[in-house]
């Protein structure tokens, strides 16, 4: 019992076990954690050493990585998927800092949806792509995860739904949920 103790206990330690969990592959070093998950570097090494004595994390020669053999691993990989760590308006609000946005689509990892060509479809006027770039990696960070994402200003997106492009047409003939819908489609 006192290893699950040690699992939760922070968004630090929270945004970590996020990006070992959804990225179960990977071999990450200390710094490479602290710079995804946005968190100080002595931070990120109290928390991965917590999550290495509960034995959720693995430490090796080359960086930490996954024990993919944890007791709880599945439990724990179910909790974190379903506890998305950001409301619809907490997203809305993001990336509505962006541009005039008209248009926010949701898939993928949202809905659980790994297939899923996009994470998030963003429409609007005047998107600027420096800061729009720098609000996924935010949304990156708290999730754990890389996100897919598409953006199109508002006359190019409708030209390409008139063609029907194939990426669009992927994209709203796949589960998906507009979480704020300016263009009535």
């Amino acid at each position: 019992m006192k290893s699950v103790s040690l699992i939760f206990g922070g968004v630090a330690k929270v945004k970590i076990m996020r990006l070992f969990i959804f990225n179960p592959g990977l071999t990450l070093t200390l710094a490479e954690v602290a710079s995804r998950t946005k968190e100080r570097p002595n931070v990120a090494r109290r928390e991965l050493n917590n999550l290495t004595k509960a034995g959720l994390i693995k430490k090796r020669a080359k960086g930490y990585m996954l024990n993919s053999n944890y007791l709880y691993l599945p439990a724990i990989g179910n909790f974190l998927i379903d506890a998305t760590p950001f409301s619809e308006r907490e997203i809305v609000k993001k990336l509505s800092k962006v541009g005039t946005v008209k248009l926010i689509l949701v898939s993928g990892v949202f809905l659980h949806d790994p297939d899923s060509r996009v994470d998030i479809l963003l429409v609007g006027d005047n998107l600027k792509q420096s800061k729009l770039n720098s609000v996924i990696s935010s949304i990156e960070a708290e999730l754990g995860k890389e996100i897919r994402f598409a953006s199109f200003e508002t006359v190019d997106f409708q030209y390409r739904l008139g063609i029907y492009d194939k990426l669009i047409r992927d994209i709203l003939d796949s589960r998906h949920h507009k979480i704020l819908n300016k263009l009535g489609i």
